[in-house]
């Protein structure tokens, strides 16, 4: 009756194992280390950059406990301070040949000090959020309206250049505020008007009207548009923010919308607030230029010559010299989009520009004129220039054109970014900033501990006292529902927080429930008569419904926190969530395995240890006649 099986049994030990495994990270603390990450968005940090770092190390005498890499940085990790800043030293110096001009950003940073064999399980610990690490938090406001009028500007022009195009004569196009005025002197311009955007500008709505002798046409951009138009550029301005944030050498910054306009960024780690200020408020070009193909430029290509007059001289992202015209022929203001595809004929993958009208005029005059010859596009930040592509010119050019060649799909999703993420979709403004110390980061870590560890401990002596054997397996089980939680919050890389240990508490106090309705449910059992082994079967199968139920209902809770909320709010939500998950497995599956465990092979069991059984006034009554 009160015997699990093995697979039962088998599963527990399997999920005790994981749990144990991905939740050990978190107890080793953390070590100091180094880390090396990108300065600009055209350098990537790869396995050659690992053997860079290894290998300076190597030659200053300086053996890491730990070198890793991840998608964005190489991390060493040292056992003391005096080996770190020795490292950042020499990688400092073997690195960041020119101070002005920096390909890496070498930075200070904390690791865990897990054993290497628990990484190569990929365990490791939470992160620790602002609140409990220090650091600093801005608030940023993006300028929606400032969003839309640049768009409305953008398509004024494209409007104007289609209405010349189809040879439309003695018609004005201004821009007043989000809406685009268009009059003509006839009904034939009006009409062909109307056809134009009903072709290109599905974007686009329009409302005809006359004043006097002139047509006019009044258009604006269509609610669902200007939705779509905001959406975009509130997340292109968020992926240009994660680029240039990767310059502070920051393990785990959170940048996440807030609302339909506002944008949070948190920073754990970071003090120096007017560097953060100043990365964030970076501008980053783009530059549309031909590559001088003349003999003379080739020859300073490759490097047998000097620059000729009226060319400039740039690496690619190779490193290898590319010669330029200064003339700048379009710049990133008129760059509208990049998103990657493949080519239909050769399956290729590709990078699709679009231009507006003024971008899209120039590059057709352009390519006319230079047919099969190279055009280099160009990123400058913080004043110089790298680079990023110099395909050939493979056919007239114009508002739409696509970038293709010895590209994998990695590196055209790469481009795409680039050039995307150069500069800002729309204006921002820091509107709140606030800083918090390390010192109070670790004054709040130890309040947080100390409230989960002693709430544990209080329901656990008080279980033990009041259900004696069963309150033991109950502190066990909420051991394990600790335990679990942990580790499924680590396997997620979740950031911890101060309403993340808040919930950690609740979650305790919500799993405990769970084992004082099943141990009063078979104190009820054995009131009724019931033997102990029934006793026991009966109170777990009985109780199960209403621990569903009330599990249930609070997860529907915090599914709507986690749904509705943001910020601190998710993150209670998440923990809350997770806990009630892990509550149910503990109270229920584990706790009674492990009643089972110990009472399901005794068969002539006469008696349960779990406290006193209070009997009704009148049942005692009737049993001492």
């Amino acid at each position: 009756m009160n015997r699990y099986p093995v697979w039962k049994y088998a599963i527990i030990v399997i999920v005790l194992l994981v749990g144990l495994i991905y939740a050990l990270p978190n107890f080793f603390g953390e070590a100091p280390a180094v880390q090396v990450s990108a300065a600009k968005s055209t350098i990537k940090v790869d396995a050659g950059t690992r053997s860079r770092v290894e290998e300076a190390l190597k030659a200053a005498g300086l053996a890491p406990d730990l070198l890793t890499l991840d998608a964005t940085s190489v991390r060493a990790r040292f056992t003391n301070t005096d080996d770190q800043l020795k490292a950042r030293d020499v990688l400092q110096h073997a690195l960041v040949p020119d101070s002005s001009d920096p390909p890496y950003v070498v930075a200070l940073n904390l690791l865990s000090r897990s054993p290497s064999w628990l990484t190569a399980l990929h365990a490791f610990p939470m992160y620790l959020g602002l609140d409990l690490r220090g650091g600093v938090d801005f608030l940023l406001q993006v300028d929606m309206q400032g969003a839309l009028d640049k768009r409305a500007e953008s398509f004024a022009g494209d409007i104007r250049t289609g209405l010349r195009d189809k040879s439309v004569r003695g018609t004005s196009v201004t821009r007043v505020g989000q809406t685009i005025e268009v009059r003509f002197r006839d009904t034939a311009g009006l009409e062909t008007a109307k056809a134009l955007l009903q072709d290109q500008f599905p974007d686009l709505v329009a409302a005809p009207s006359q004043e006097g002798a002139d047509y006019k046409l009044t258009i604006s951009i269509k609610p669902e548009a200007a939705r779509r138009l905001q959406d975009a550029a509130l997340k292109q301005n968020i992926t240009t923010l994660h680029n240039r944030i990767n310059e502070l050498g920051v393990s785990e910054p959170v940048i996440q919308q807030q609302g339909l306009d506002r944008i949070v960024v948190q920073l754990p780690g970071v003090q120096d607030t007017a560097k953060a200020k100043d990365i964030l408020g970076r501008t980053a070009t783009l530059e549309m230029r031909l590559v001088d193909e003349s003999a003379e430029g080739r020859a300073a290509e490759q490097g047998t010559g000097p620059v000729p007059f009226g060319s400039e001289k740039f690496l690619d992202r190779t490193g290898r010299p590319v010669i330029v015209k200064k003339q700048v022929l379009v710049t990133g203001e008129n760059l509208t989009d990049a998103q990657t595809g493949f080519d239909s004929q050769t399956q290729q993958p590709k990078v699709d520009l679009t231009m507006d009208a003024k971008g899209g005029r120039i590059m057709r005059d352009v390519s006319r004129e230079n047919m099969h010859k190279r055009m280099a596009i160009l990123i400058f930040e913080k004043g110089r220039g790298e680079v990023l592509t110099a395909p050939s010119i493979n056919g007239e050019l114009g508002n739409r054109f696509q970038i293709s060649g010895a590209m994998n799909v990695v590196e055209a999703n790469d481009l795409a970014l680039l050039l995307r993420a150069g500069s800002l979709a729309a204006p921002m403004e820091i509107i709140q900033e606030r800083t918090v110390g390390p010192s109070l980061g670790a004054d709040n870590i130890q309040k947080g501990f100390d409230s989960v560890m002693y709430g544990f401990l209080a329901i656990m002596v008080f279980m033990c006292i009041y259900y004696a054997l069963f309150g033991v397996f109950s502190s066990i089980a909420l051991a394990v529902n600790l335990l679990l939680l942990v580790a499924i919050l680590s396997m997620l890389q979740a950031t911890l927080t101060l309403p993340g240990i808040a919930a950690m508490a609740l979650a305790i106090g919500v799993a405990i429930d769970s084992n004082v309705l099943i141990n009063e449910r078979v104190r009820e059992e054995l009131r009724g008569g019931a033997s102990p082994q029934a006793a026991i079967h009966a109170g777990y199968d009985r109780a199960w419904n209403t621990i569903l139920d009330s599990n249930v209902t609070t997860l529907i809770a915090g599914v709507a926190l986690l749904a509705f909320g943001s910020g601190p709010i998710r993150g209670f939500a998440i923990v809350h969530c997770i806990g009630i998950v892990t509550s149910m497995f503990s109270a229920v599956f584990f706790s009674r395995g492990l009643v089972n465990l110990w009472y399901g092979s005794k068969k002539k069991l006469k008696t349960l240890s779990i406290g006193t059984v209070w009997k009704p006034s009148n049942q005692v009554a009737a049993g001492s006649k």
